[in-house]
């Protein structure tokens, strides 16, 4: 009985490890298609990086308005 076990413990392990390891991906058969989508790629990156800057940006501007300002739940404390 723990003969089994132990040979069931170890067929497991072995297809995890099997089933578990990380295959590169396959290059494309197609030189073309693969530049198209390297070209795709950074003109994507590209764009992410532009909304990036123009949000940030955004974000910047409405933390220097807003800067000192309490907000509408808070009670300004009066000194007397």
């Amino acid at each position: 009985m723990k003969v089994r076990v132990i040979l069931i413990g170890i067929a497991l392990c072995a297809v995890t490890g099997v089933a578990g390891a990380k295959l590169p991906p396959l290059p494309p058969a197609d030189p073309v298609k693969a530049e198209e989508a390297k070209q795709k790629a950074a003109e994507t990156a590209k764009k992410e990086t532009e909304l990036l800057a123009k949000y940030q940006d955004k974000a910047v501007a409405n933390y220097q308005r807003n800067k000192g300002m309490p907000s509408a739940g808070q009670k300004t404390s009066e000194k007397k």
